[in-house]
């Protein structure tokens, strides 16, 4: 039985810009508050803040309870709490000796590591908010300065803080939740707590020498700025490097991560409206038509591809290497962006389906957690879309990438930038070399730019 509950969050106003992290320790039976702590940190990247606070949450548990505790560490950076269980690798070095910190810490206890959604993390989200805004406003965090008021449990009541930037209350009270948020500089891109702003800027399509169409997929202020000409990656960017002029609700300190969502081109069973999931058709020759109008329309700008991934399905590949001949890329082979396994339904048309399986068939399109007869479900395959757009996010930040996939990835991407349930991929429809756009800010917001953009195809 889990006997405590560390919850841990960090942020930076700016990514990097000023950060601050918060940690709190709960009993694990009743919730109650037993010990926190906050730190502003300087100049910081959301990631690097996120691993302070877990390391914080960490040491704060073993000065409580000793080596040998067992506890659950919830945090709402996916990013975190996958490398720290072992199933996401540790790509940007100047995370790995913090990593190997909280990791060494964690070998003196028992944890387990558990994924929240952001709104269940208000205690530690609004601890590092307090201390990004005392070190705003030139002033040391303190303990009990907050405006959200402590809930009295038992009797029990906090100790003063320190006078430093950082400090630790032991407390007998639950903490009430804080309106406070720090979404101008979250960078963590889990889908929680976010919402989809729109953009609108000034501009025109003679001035700027973009089609018409394509204003589509992109903000007139998108298409001009310098980070789509001359990439920084993450590791080497700077305040400077990741401000652009802001359109519309967009804040001016975001450089979008693009991802363009292109569906394959026609196959055999498209033509003749059959599942299609793991089975590897080829493209027909109207296919690689289709691929080939969706390559010259990338190859021009505004798009200014960097990166290819795709599914690796034949139907996806091949799509995506036509692009890629155009765009003078190399395609990289992603396999969480596979189709759904339609199990013993591959190569059926649904009215077949429906008359050999009408007790699943009706189960299936009633319910995104059941699933084809030897196949997978919905709930399954947004799990692995959900990774494998984190993945994606993290290693191409601020890039524009083409993701060449299928029907049900794509509408899994869609659905998540829309904070969507699972019931809305049965209202979306898809065409054949489709393009759609969902653009990813430093500040938090996945905003749909487009959807199921055939131009290029008449």
């Amino acid at each position: 039985m889990t006997s405590f509950v560390i919850e841990a969050d960090g942020g930076s106003r700016g990514n990097p810009g000023p950060a601050g992290y918060g940690a709190v320790v709960k009993d694990a039976v009743d919730g109650q508050v037993l010990v926190e702590i906050a730190e502003a940190i300087g100049t910081q990247t959301n990631n690097v803040a996120e691993y302070r606070g877990l390391i914080a949450g960490l040491r704060l548990l073993l000065d409580l309870a000793g080596d040998g505790a067992v506890v659950e560490a919830r945090m709402d950076s996916k990013l975190v709490i996958e490398q720290m269980a072992g199933r996401w690798k540790i790509k940007n070095e100047g995370l790995r000796p913090l990593a190997l910190e909280a990791a060494a810490l964690a070998r003196r206890l028992k944890v387990t590591w558990q994924w929240i959604p952001r709104e269940k993390n208000k205690d530690a989200d609004r601890l590092a908010n307090e201390a990004m805004d005392a070190a705003a406003k030139g002033r040391p965090w303190r303990l009990g300065a907050s405006s959200a008021e402590p809930r009295s449990a038992g009797g029990g009541s906090g100790t003063s803080g320190t006078s430093g930037t950082s400090g630790a209350r032991l407390s007998g009270s639950s903490i009430a939740e804080s309106s406070g948020s720090r979404d101008a500089g979250r960078s963590d891109f889990s889908g929680a707590g976010r919402s989809s702003h729109q953009a609108a800027g000034p501009g025109s399509v003679t001035d700027l020498g973009v089609p018409a169409e394509d204003l589509l997929l992109f903000d007139p202020a998108d298409l001009s700025r310098e980070s789509r000409e001359s990439p920084v990656s993450p590791e080497e960017k700077t305040p400077a490097a990741a401000t652009s002029p802001g359109t519309g609700w967009r804040g001016a300190t975001t450089v979008a991560t693009s991802l363009l969502l292109l569906r394959h081109g026609e196959t055999p069973l498209s033509v003749e409206r059959r599942f299609s999931g793991l089975g590897d058709p080829e493209l027909t020759p109207n296919g690689i038509a289709q691929a080939e109008a969706a390559a010259a329309r990338l190859s021009r700008k505004p798009y200014n591809l960097q990166v290819i991934v795709s599914s690796p399905l034949r139907r996806a590949r091949v799509t995506a290497e036509i692009v890629a001949a155009r765009a003078g890329l190399e395609v990289i082979v992603e396999e969480g962006l596979r189709e759904t396994d339609f199990g013993d339904w591959e190569g059926y048309t649904f009215t077949e389906i429906q008359r050999r399986w009408p007790d699943e068939l009706a189960a299936w399109l009633a319910d995104p957690s059941a699933a084809p007869p030897g196949g997978e479900s919905f709930g399954t395959v947004a799990e692995r879309v959900e990774a494998t757009r984190d993945l994606l996010l993290e290693r191409y930040e601020g890039k524009t990438v083409l993701v060449v996939s299928h029907v049900t990835p794509i509408k899994m991407l869609l659905r998540l930038a829309l904070l969507a349930p699972l019931a809305a991929l049965y209202r979306m429809h898809l065409d054949l070399a489709a393009l759609s756009l969902v653009e990813y800010y430093a500040d938090g917001p996945a905003v749909v730019k487009a959807f199921n953009d055939t131009s290029h195809l008449h």
